[in-house]
Formats: C-alpha cells, sequence, structure tokens
C-alpha cells in the first residue's frame, strides 16, 4: 500500500508525541521490581488516590452498562466543589482530550494557533493533528511570558487560538491577572491550561475557572491526574464559554469517561480533606527540594509554583545525568530542544524519595 496515497501529508510528515514510558516498561527495562523505582518523571502524585476513592473502585456496580454519556454526577460535584455552572462544565479523558475537542471544533485547515514555548507538547500536536498552523512566540529567558509580542503576533496573524498553561509546564511559572486581562481583550479564544493550579493555588494563585461566565473567548481546563493521583485513569474537566459547549458535545465520543474514572472522580472530590492535606505535603516538599537542589553545584532550579522543579545542568551533560540516575532507579525526564537545552525536570515526590534522590546528586 501506498501510505501517501491514503493517509493525509501533513500527517506523514508530523513527528509524533513522545509519552512517558509506562511503570512496567521500565522496570523491565532498569531490571529493578517496580516498588524499587523512584518516579520522578511525569509529575505524578506521589500519594496516589484517596483511601476513599480505592473504596469506591473495589465496589464498582453496573461495570456491564455503558457510562453516563453526560458524566451528570462529575459535573453536577464538580458545579458544588467550583460553584461554575453545571451545564459550563464539560469532562474529558484526561485534559489532552478536551484540548483537541477544542482544537476539532475551531480550527480549519490552516488557522493559527498561538503557542508560547518552552510550554506542554500537546499544543503544538494538537495543531498539527487537526491540519492548525501553529505559530510560537517563545518565552522570555526567565520562562515569563512575552505579552506585547503576542499581542503583535495576534494582531499580525489573526489566528483563532491562543493556548496558555499557568503553571506552566515545564518550569512552573503562573501568568498574572493583569496579563491575562490583556490576552483575553484579544481577537482570539484562548485556552488556558490549569492543569498544575491547584498546587499554585496554596501559594495564593487565582481560581480563574468562574472567568469563563465573565469572558466568551475563555476556556479553562483542569485535571484529576496531579491532585486527586488519578493519572492513570484520565479524567479532565473545564470550563467553556456557552456559544462553543454545544458543537463540543456534538463532536464529544459519547461515552469518553468510564465509570471507573466519573466514580473515582466524584469520591475524590467527597475526600476534600484529604486533597487538601497531599496539596500541601507536596508543596511543602517542594520548597525543600528546591532549597536542596540549589545547593548542587552543577544544578540550577527555576523557581516552580507546580508539582515539579526545572533545572538547567551546568558543566555536565543533562542526558548523561538522566541516565546515571535511571541506573539507579531514579526516574526524571530530560529535554534538550530551543529555551531547554541541557536540563533536567523533577518532579515532587514524598520526602523519602527527596532524600534518596538527593544523596544520588551528590554520588553521580
Amino acid at each position: 500500500m501506498n501510505v501517501e496515497q491514503f493517509v493525509r501529508p501533513d500527517i506523514v510528515k508530523m513527528k509524533p508525541y513522545t509519552p512517558i514510558v509506562p511503570f512496567a516498561v521500565l522496570s523491565r527495562r532498569l531490571g529493578r521490581p517496580s516498588h524499587e523505582i523512584i518516579k520522578l518523571d511525569a509529575n505524578e502524585n506521589p500519594y496516589g488516590a484517596s483511601p476513599q476513592v480505592l473504596a469506591v473502585l473495589a465496589n464498582l456496580p453496573y461495570v456491564h452498562i455503558y457510562p453516563d454519556p453526560e458524566a451528570t454526577p462529575l459535573r453536577e460535584k464538580l458545579c458544588a466543589v467550583t460553584g461554575v455552572p453545571t451545564e459550563r462544565l464539560l469532562t474529558g479523558a484526561g485534559a489532552d482530550e478536551l484540548i483537541d475537542l477544542v482544537f476539532r471544533a475551531v480550527l480549519s485547515p490552516g488557522d493559527g494557533v498561538v503557542d508560547c514555548p518552552p510550554s506542554f507538547g500537546m499544543y503544538p500536536f494538537s495543531t498539527a493533528v487537526n491540519a492548525g498552523r501553529y505559530i510560537s512566540v517563545q518565552r522570555r529567558v526567565d520562562f515569563s511570558l512575552d505579552v506585547a509580542a503576542i499581542e503583535q503576533t495576534v494582531r499580525e496573524q489573526r489566528p483563532k487560538l491562543l493556548v496558555i498553561c499557568s503553571p506552566n509546564n515545564p518550569d512552573g511559572s503562573v501568568i498574572d491577572d493583569d496579563s491575562l486581562h490583556r490576552l483575553l481583550a484579544l481577537p482570539v479564544l484562548v485556552l488556558l491550561d490549569e492543569a498544575y493550579a491547584d498546587f499554585a493555588e496554596v501559594d495564593g494563585y487565582q481560581n480563574h475557572l468562574a472567568w469563563v461566565t465573565e469572558y466568551e473567548n475563555l476556556v479553562v481546563l483542569r485535571t484529576f491526574s496531579k491532585l486527586a493521583g488519578l493519572a492513570g485513569l484520565r479524567v479532565g474537566y473545564g470550563a467553556f464559554p456557552d456559544w462553543l459547549l454545544p458543537h463540543l458535545w456534538k463532536i464529544k465520543q459519547p461515552y469518553n469517561i468510564n465509570v471507573a474514572a466519573s466514580a473515582a472522580a466524584v469520591a475524590a472530590l467527597e475526600d476534600v480533606d484529604w486533597l487538601r492535606e497531599k496539596t500541601r505535603l507536596i508543596v511543602a516538599e517542594r520548597v525543600r527540594l528546591g532549597k536542596m537542589l540549589a545547593k548542587v553545584d552543577y544544578l540550577r532550579p527555576y523557581p516552580s509554583q507546580a508539582n515539579f522543579i526545572l533545572c538547567r545542568v551546568d558543566g555536565r551533560d543533562a542526558a548523561q545525568l538522566k541516565q546515571d540516575l535511571a541506573r539507579r532507579g531514579i526516574l526524571v525526564r530530560y529535554f534538550n530542544k530551543p529555551g531547554l537545552d541541557n536540563c533536567i525536570r523533577i518532579s515532587v515526590g514524598r520526602p523519602s524519595d527527596t532524600d534518596i534522590l538527593l544523596k544520588a546528586l551528590r554520588e553521580v
């Protein structure tokens, strides 16, 4: 078969997204049982799901019945917790599905998407999959947004979408409200990805979900992967403009949230005290980890309000450092692309994980 005869030419040429290798595969590669691996490469919650969630999953009824296509109990619970009207909420198989849904609904081939790298790799990926025109406005050296450059780009390029990640992955910086107000004044749909915002809110970051009722050109996305330790079940949600939602409902997969994921997310929201306690523990450990990393002579950690810390590696090869740590059963994320040359990103683990990591960093 001739690939070019059947597959879209732009899909043939595009580079695939590189996901994190699964735990079981890593265990085989490293020759270590999974309980001996310290996994600090994917920003997962080191405390996992709450006991209440695990109890619900152990006693799931009706797994032989198709799930509610509207995830009604989950959306109602989200309304009660966030204050956003149920009719403005939509759930997805992680925030990734919701990103793709927005892109599919909004973009015609060639429509522009403004992204501000270094940032989350799903934005250029979803732009390419949906035949959009990727427009890059590079962040400053300190990873702050160049708002004036974004404004000029929007005026000149006339894109449909502007994607902002706050706290930004991979550095953990946040957008300030004045900058967000400026960007929302532009003639674009602003997609604000707040996957890590629960950790920033401990430090006073404002919740922007309610802004969707004030701005007709704002989408705000959140996830249960980081906050609630449900990365393996894939549950995300978002607040959307009322003019956009009917079209998202039309094109989403009918049963995109399975019964286990929905039940687990509802149970997590009913265990708010547990979530808050673990979030505070992670933020406190992030502060400790940052101070300790700053004492490692070849690392330059950046300030972060997420559950990870980005470090530039000085005087040695970051790729080799990643491999040296992996041989000791410690996994971190390696970056080497524009704005992220010779960097590693370390997810915040438990205090015992930090202690083992720091010992290894001194020894390698």
